[in-house]
């Protein structure tokens, strides 16, 4: 994507952690992202099409924009989550356009994972 496509764009979304390896763990085994270190303190990553980071922090604050990731097999990946540390807390649902829970991750943070299918 050229800078002129990608103006005024979301580029980058950076989560606090607190512990890197348990989020790099988390994320790599149950989504497939891709990790690039750059110190004890911080790691970067790329899902394929978005990039972002994870910051080392003492304590987390929960809440914000809720970040919403899509998966062909909704179910294999709320299975994946709770077998990585994370946990459901709030059951799948359907919507209109398809079906999404809501899940933490082992940093306290909520996401949500959507399927047309």
């Amino acid at each position: 994507m050229t800078q002129k496509e990608q103006d005024r764009r979301i580029d980058y979304i950076e989560f606090p952690v607190l512990d890197i390896n348990a989020a790099k763990n988390f994320y790599s085994k149950v989504f497939g992202w891709v990790f690039q270190d750059w110190g004890q303190e911080y790691t970067s990553f790329t899902d394929g099409r978005l990039n972002g980071g994870f910051a080392k922090a003492g304590t987390v604050k929960t809440g914000g924009p809720l970040v919403v990731l899509y998966a062909l097999d909704l179910a294999g990946i709320e299975e994946a989550i709770t077998a990585n540390g994370g946990k459901v807390i709030k059951e799948t649902y359907d919507f209109p356009g398809g079906r999404r829970f809501h899940f933490r991750d082992p940093s306290g943070h909520e996401l949500a994972v959507w399927s047309d299918k």
